[in-house]
Formats: C-alpha cells, sequence, structure tokens
C-alpha cells in the first residue's frame, strides 16, 4: 500500500486502524517533533509555560484518542455494510479518521519533545 495511515486512502483501501503505541512507536521513528515545534522549542528546562503546555497537549490527546475510538467503531461498522451496499471509494469515514490519527500523532509528537526539554537542563556557562 503506497498510503501511510494518516491518509485517507489508507483506510478506503483496508487499511488497519493503528493502536495509540502503534503511532507512538511511528511518531518516536520518525523524529517527528510537531507542527508546534518552534513554540516547544522556545521553553527549556522547569519553565512553568512548559508544564501548563504539557497538561494542554494530554488534554488534547485525551479527547482525540477518544474521538479516534469512536471513528474506528464507525468504519468498523462502515466495512461490514461495505458489501450489503456499494460504497464510496473514499469518503467521510476515511477522511475523520485519518485526519484524527494525524491529531492524535501530533500530540505525541509534542509531548515527546516536551518532555526532551523538561528533562535538559541549561548551559551554566
Amino acid at each position: 500500500m503506497s498510503y501511510d495511515s494518516g491518509h485517507p486512502w489508507y483506510y478506503a483501501l483496508g487499511g488497519d486502524v493503528l493502536s495509540i503505541k502503534q503511532i507512538w512507536k511511528l511518531v518516536h521513528a520518525s523524529g517527528y517533533k510537531g507542527y508546534r515545534r518552534d513554540e516547544i522549542g522556545k521553553l527549556y528546562g522547569n519553565d512553568p509555560k512548559l508544564k501548563a503546555l504539557k497538561e494542554e497537549v494530554i488534554s488534547s490527546l485525551n479527547k482525540n484518542i477518544s474521538g479516534y475510538r469512536k471513528l474506528a467503531f464507525s468504519l468498523h461498522r462502515y466495512r461490514l455494510e461495505e458489501g450489503l451496499i456499494k460504497q464510496e471509494p473514499c469518503c467521510d469515514v476515511h477522511t475523520n479518521i485519518s485526519l484524527k490519527h494525524n491529531h492524535i500523532y501530533n500530540d505525541l509528537a509534542h509531548l515527546t519533545y516536551i518532555d526532551k526539554q523538561l528533562s535538559g537542563q541549561l548551559e551554566l556557562f
């Protein structure tokens, strides 16, 4: 399959719904820092803004995981009905789960980068 799990056609062509752990592994393998990398990169060490940002990202991740589970169920239902009714090759159910996957991917990338920044120590000299 030439599409990755962040693309609607991945799901339209029968791609598996990935677990959160599988998405996490993809984030780590890619080294991606998320779309907020510049904002996170300016914060370092025990910065209260960095801790607040981490809480914000964790809250976003929890909401996105909940939505992802619901969309995975919708995709499963859609695939079961596919044999009974002629379905469009790529439609909203595929786009929705791919977008939610990408939200989770970014949240996990942000958390990884935030944790790296929190564990860092400022130069003493």
